[in-house]
Parts: structure tokens; C-alpha cells; sequence
């Protein structure tokens, strides 16, 4: 069995600025953080929304477990982000001003092995943003291929 260390929202970065960000528990099932472990989980189409002051996180996909049985996991219900009081209410303070956004970024496994997510507070990216991050990324690239030869 392999041993995943993270899952990576990639598309995440180019489509949004991350302004600041927050290390969220996840409440999961034994099943969901066992598929979790395999890596068998996409972060592509989730988002984090509010719910009577308490965060959490839709369209996660996290496929079943192969050896689940009957007590298996719905593979994209919502799951809560668990995150000091102080923390939320700056989130939620921020995030009914306009343009703000809370990203799911990242799941890990913590040092004690607790699943963990890493959640940004964001802006989105206007597409000439979009453009100058891609030449950046490509100048860098150029850079690496002349210091190599």
C-alpha cells in the first residue's frame, strides 16, 4: 500500500492571489482518511462556504475505501473544517467583503497523523494576472535551462 504525504489543489494558485493562510482539522470518517492515505482524493471543484458561523468544505472528493464494507463514505459529502473561534470569525469577516474567497489548498497528514488541510484566504486573479504569472513561471524556467548548460 502507498503512502501519500499530500493532495494538492494545483489549479488553485494560478486562479487566485493567496493573501493569508490557516491550518484546518477535517472531520472524516475511518474509511475516508484510510482512501486519504492511498491518495485517493481530488480537490479540483471544492470550496469552503459558511454555515452558522462554522466552515465547511463541499465538493471534496474522496474516493471509497477498497476494503470499506457497508459503513462506507459518500464520496463528496460535506465535511467540516475545524479551526480556532478567533480565526473564524476573521475569516467570515473577511470574506463577506468583496472579491474575498477561502481556497482549499492542501490535505496532509500531520506529524501526530491527523489529517489536516491547509486553507487559504484568497482574491481571485483578473486574466492579465493570469498572463504575468505564466511569463514569470517561463522566465524562471529560461533562467534554470542557461545555469544548467
Amino acid at each position: 500500500m502507498k503512502t501519500v504525504r499530500e493532495i494538492i489543489n494545483r489549479k488553485a494558485k494560478f486562479e487566485y492571489q493567496f493573501i493569508q493562510g490557516f491550518e484546518a482539522g477535517i472531520m472524516l470518517q475511518g474509511t475516508e482518511v484510510k482512501s486519504l492515505r492511498n491518495g485517493d482524493a481530488n480537490m479540483n471543484d471544492a470550496y469552503c462556504l459558511f454555515k452558522n458561523g462554522e466552515l465547511y468544505i463541499r465538493n471534496l472528493f474522496i474516493g471509497e475505501y477498497s476494503h470499506g464494507n457497508v459503513n462506507n463514505h459518500e464520496t463528496r459529502r460535506e465535511r467540516k473544517l475545524l479551526l480556532k473561534k478567533s480565526e473564524l470569525t476573521k475569516l467570515e469577516k473577511r470574506v463577506s467583503e468583496k472579491g474575498f474567497t477561502i481556497v482549499p489548498y492542501r490535505i496532509f497528514f500531520s506529524e501526530r497523523g491527523y489529517a489536516k488541510m491547509e486553507v487559504f484566504l484568497a482574491q481571485g486573479k483578473k486574466s492579465y494576472d493570469k498572463r504575468e504569472s505564466i511569463k514569470q513561471k517561463d522566465i524562471r524556467r529560461d533562467l534554470d535551462r542557461r545555469l544548467k548548460i
